[in-house]
């Protein structure tokens, strides 16, 4: 059965802007500009005012109402990002060949060695926009720091990814580049108030 009208409404913050044109999103805040694309969706958004975008679906089906939440979470992510900014740390396990993991002075990338004893560097490349470094509270710990929340994910699901154990019982061999913690930074202006 189909739904006549479904609305959700995302409220946005002082400080940030959003401009939507043709499902095209472009959010702008203090630590930057987001922009993303939802064409794939068949909804129609409209600015409210100035703090309320309004995300409607017109005769949708049960899984086109679904799109219309998460949408919201999507826009409500890219506020976050461009007003705090996200951060995901990752530790290092290993039970007999320690991990030696190095970033570079630019922090778009982390060379990865002595993963269970392999000569090999594995290099891997952020996303545009992370940033890598080594953590200076923890030992075997890595910190990446981005504003999209998406391609934050992507690059730690990349550095996990690089060193997956082949050919060997997973249950056994447990080393490897593993997320600890997903957290919100705060802003700046938070701080000095």
């Amino acid at each position: 059965m189909k739904t006549l009208l479904t609305t959700a409404y995302v409220t946005i913050p002082d400080g940030v802007q959003i401009e939507v044109k043709s499902r095209n999103i472009r959010v702008k805040g203090p630590r930057g500009t987001l922009t993303r694309e939802f064409k794939h969706l068949n909804l129609e958004l409209a600015l409210v005012g100035k703090n309320k975008l309004r995300v409607d679906s017109w005769f949708a089906k049960r899984k086109e109402v679904a799109c219309v939440r998460t949408l919201c979470s999507h826009i409500e992510n890219m506020i976050t990002g461009v007003t705090k900014g996200f951060q995901y740390k990752m530790r290092s396990v290993y039970a007999h060949f320690p991990i030696n993991m190095t970033v570079p002075a630019d922090g778009k990338s982390i060379d990865i060695r002595n993963f269970l004893g392999e000569k090999m560097l594995r290099q891997v490349q952020m996303h545009n926009g992370v940033k890598v470094e080594m953590s200076k509270a923890q030992k075997d710990e890595i910190v990446l720091e981005g504003n999209d929340l998406e391609k934050l994910s992507m690059s730690a699901a990349l550095v996990h990814q690089a060193v997956l154990v082949k050919n060997k019982d997973i249950r056994k061999f447990l080393d490897g580049l593993y997320v600890s913690e997903r957290n919100v930074l705060e802003s700046a202006d938070a701080g000095k108030k």
